[in-house]
């Protein structure tokens, strides 16, 4: 019998390592073929142990999912950053280590900061993904979201298209 509990928070200072953990196997995961090798490496580098620290402290919140002791996925997100979505409030990352992805665990994290945002007044959602990131497409779609606007984005020197998926 297993006595790991699975939890979602708020992240603290002390969660830097881990989250920054996430995010490196995460993007390697996702974006290996999208973004060319150099240029993913250099943004992966680029969001070190500083940048989360600034990121905790510019006030928009980042939520953990912690199995056990270890923080295995998590999601930033608030006011919508831009009108380009039509939204009020934005998931601006959402992502879990490769191994525990297609187990429910992302679901969880975003109900909860659905829930969250709703909580301030923020319940029309919206989140811009990689057109070419399919499985982050798949997700969207099966949580409920509309495709939305298909926009240019630079990204490490080159345009890719983003898709917006829209949450009533």
């Amino acid at each position: 019998m297993s006595t790991r509990t699975t939890s979602i928070r708020r992240a603290r200072e002390a969660d830097i390592g881990g989250v920054s953990t996430v995010f490196d196997a995460a993007w390697r995961e996702a974006y290996r073929g999208i973004i060319p090798g150099i240029a993913l490496e250099k943004m992966i580098a680029a969001r070190g142990r500083p940048w989360w620290r600034s990121a905790l402290g510019r006030g928009r919140p980042i939520a953990l999912v912690e199995t056990g002791d270890r923080i295995v996925g998590y999601a930033a997100y608030g006011r919508a950053r831009s009108r380009a979505l039509g939204t009020d409030g934005e998931v601006d990352e959402l992502y879990l280590l490769p191994e525990y992805q297609g187990i429910g665990l992302g679901r969880r994290l975003f109900r909860a900061i659905r829930n969250d945002l709703a909580d301030h007044g923020l319940g029309r959602l919206g989140v811009w993904t990689l057109e070419d990131n399919i499985r982050a497409g798949a997700f969207y779609e099966s949580m409920g979201g509309q495709r939305g606007p298909l926009v240019p984005d630079r990204v490490a020197g080159i345009t890719l298209p983003k898709v917006g998926y829209i949450f009533s």
